[in-house]
């Protein structure tokens, strides 16, 4: 039998396939990319919340970092705050001035275990700290009404030990309530 009437092997396939393969890569490496990318427009301010009626706030926390960014609030206005953590980890939110940050700093801190895989103590502050502090496991939400403090300035951070380090912190902006509306009331 002779070679000459056998036809060869195609590798076009081959080459097909390893395309495919570098074009999904690419689009996951792309993907990977934006998605730690904070968005360039942030919301805009509607009309401070009241007692009566919060305004709607949400806050999305993603593995080290916060959306949107920034965070507008109005000093005195009453927000219903909704926070998701679309992250992997469990992420806080605390929202409140540098005492308030300093305060769950020091308890999240305390609470860390010391051996890995062991239970944590819950982290607290001293009663009467003010601020808010959102603490959320993977895929969980939570939703509150939280009054603003009529004094700034405050600070959006994650204080669980190494977050805040890669970078888990985002802007506070205090607007002033408009014509339209008196916070608060």
């Amino acid at each position: 039998m002779s070679d000459s009437g056998r036809r060869p092997i195609s590798r076009a396939p081959v080459y097909i396939t390893i395309g495919f393969f570098v074009v999904a890569l690419t689009l996951v490496f792309v993907g990977a990319q934006l998605s730690t990318q904070r968005p360039a427009v942030a919301p805009t301010l509607g009309q401070p919340g009241t007692l009566a009626s919060p305004r709607p706030v949400t806050v999305i926390m993603r593995d080290f970092l916060f959306e949107p960014v920034p965070l507008q609030l109005v000093p005195g206005e009453t927000i219903r705050l909704t926070v998701f953590d679309a992250g992997l980890e469990a992420h806080e939110l605390v929202l409140g001035d540098a005492a308030t940050q300093a305060a769950w700093a020091a308890a999240d801190a305390a609470a860390t275990p010391p051996a890995p895989f062991a239970t944590p103590p819950p982290a607290s502050v001293p009663p009467g700290t003010p601020g808010l502090r959102i603490l959320l496991r993977s895929g969980e939400q939570a939703t509150v009404d939280w009054t603003v403090p009529s004094a700034g300035p405050l600070l959006l951070q994650c204080l669980l030990p190494g977050h805040l380090e890669r970078g888990m912190a985002a802007p506070v902006v205090l607007h002033q309530a408009g014509p339209s509306g008196t916070p608060g009331q």
